[in-house]
């Protein structure tokens, strides 16, 4: 597990005392293709560091319409973040798209790790700072950016995910039709085969 834990904060120079209290509050989880993390209704009391496969956060509309909010796959910190800090019923679903292995974390123990390694709490407000800037740069980009653009930047955020990801799952993060991104990816294929 240290060597797990040593990976999630790869970029700290921990001790080994915070590398055994770390090993200490996460825990390993391994989910099979198909498999929820996390459920709409749910209280959420954790949050997830993906060491490895891919995982989709969704939501479900009055109509029964499926929304893709992110993919989370290798070094990526996943959960309900709305209801993870308000404290509220979770509006999200957590799928793993592929087989997944997770760290989960407790609420209350990742605060304790927040007030006993200041090194940590630093580490998370950077994450949140570039979370939120991306959050905001996407919110942005399907304000202002054809599907084109759009489906153009996912593909730099989320090199070679097209293997694992269904083209429906895609379409519905860049808010379009799954024909659309049919034909996006038909002109790309074109215009790079001149």
């Amino acid at each position: 597990m240290k060597s797990d834990i040593s990976i999630a904060f790869k970029d700290l120079n921990l001790s080994d005392e915070d590398l055994k209290f770390l090993s200490s509050i996460f825990k390993e989880e391994v989910f099979d293709k198909g498999s929820y993390i996390l459920s709409a209704n749910e209280q959420v009391k954790h949050q997830y560091y993906v060491l490895s496969g891919c995982l989709r956060t969704f939501f479900i509309d009055k109509k029964g319409k499926e929304h893709t909010v992110q993919f989370a796959i290798n070094d990526w910190w996943i959960s309900d973040y709305i209801s993870y800090f308000l404290e509220e019923k979770s509006t999200l679903t957590i799928e793993a798209i592929q087989k997944s292995v997770l760290l989960r974390v407790e609420k209350k123990d990742f605060e304790e790790a927040l007030t006993r390694i200041p090194q940590i709490e630093r580490f998370i407000r950077k994450k949140v700072e570039r979370f939120m800037a991306k959050s905001q740069k996407r919110t942005l980009q399907a304000l202002s950016q054809s599907s084109k653009e759009r489906y153009l930047n996912f593909s730099k955020a989320y090199p070679n995910i097209d293997q694992h990801v269904k083209n429906y799952h895609i379409a519905s993060y860049l808010g379009i039709a799954s024909q659309s991104l049919s034909r996006i990816r038909k002109e790309i294929i074109k215009k790079s085969d001149l």
